[in-house]
């Protein structure tokens, strides 16, 4: 980390503990202290500073610590972290570190998709602010015709026979 300060709640992120919003909730439940003090949301930490949540000092990991995994998702894993859903991909690939998918590919759908502990590079990528150009190649049961076009207000482009680009 630079001399530069970062929020804590990045901060915590960081470390793989938990995403940020976890950690303002450890934060407003007064269970991070920024040396040996209570820190409160929105808190900064520089630096040097000694972080502890639940009474574990955290440290954030390195750039070159960063995990990403490219996985070829099946049909029936649902592209979530809640714990609570069954068939959730972090679940499923079952890594040693707390990573995340970046983005998303519906239950019904299979393909690749990365998954990563890296939220600073997730946010890069799914920001709509960034501008990233998305292309989809899907493979439909019948036609896509004019009409349905119209009717659907989408527009298509490239349309081959069974796998259609829109």
């Amino acid at each position: 980390m630079s001399d530069s300060s970062i929020r804590l709640n990045k901060y915590i992120s960081e470390s793989g503990l938990c995403s940020r919003r976890a950690a303002d909730r450890y934060i407003e439940q007064g269970n991070v202290f920024i040396n040996s003090k209570r820190a409160k949301v929105g808190d900064k930490v520089i630096f040097g500073d000694i972080v502890t949540v639940n009474g574990q000092t955290i440290e954030p990991k390195e750039v070159e610590n960063s995990v990403l995994i490219a996985y070829n998702k099946p049909v029936g894993i649902t592209s979530t972290t809640e714990a609570g859903v069954k068939s959730n991909i972090v679940d499923h690939v079952n890594h040693s570190e707390r990573v995340f998918p970046i983005g998303r590919l519906d239950k019904d759908s299979q393909g690749l998709i990365f998954l990563t502990n890296n939220g600073d590079l997730v946010n890069k990528i799914l920001r709509a602010g960034n501008n990233h150009e998305k292309e989809y190649i899907v493979t439909v049961n019948k036609p896509i015709t004019e009409s349905f076009l119209t009717r659907h207000g989408q527009r298509c482009t490239g349309i081959g026979r069974n796998d259609q680009k829109m």
